[in-house]
């Protein structure tokens, strides 16, 4: 891979974790602590909400998980390693790469 690709490729890994930061900020409404008070929710509303906090907390997991990935990408463009695969050492495909900039794996490791 060339500097102008790896250079495009870390753009696109860059401007993805903006965009992740930018949505756990805007979800953390969803996390807070659900107010448990039988006087101003009812039942199937504090139900409702607990749902919607576990939903917000899942997503949150995908986020970081995402994040963390996206930063080994990162630390592999800096290393020299991007693009190559982490168990065998062989070129991941061109596509692979596009589809996901931080396979770390090409796919005949990926699905063995």
């Amino acid at each position: 891979m060339n500097q102008a690709e790896l250079k495009e490729f870390e753009t696109r890994i860059r401007a993805r974790l903006a965009e992740l930061e930018q949505n756990s900020e805007a979800g953390k409404q969803a996390q807070s602590v659900v107010e448990l008070d039988q006087q101003t929710v009812g039942r199937l509303s504090r139900m409702d909400a607990l749902q919607n906090q576990a939903m917000a907390k899942a997503q949150q997991t995908r986020r970081d998980l995402e994040a963390r990935r996206l930063n080994a990408a990162l630390a592999r463009i800096s290393e020299g390693e991007f693009g190559y695969c982490e168990d065998c050492g062989e070129a991941i495909a061109r596509g692979r790469m596009e589809l996901d900039p931080a396979a770390g794996k090409c796919v005949s490791c990926a699905s063995g």
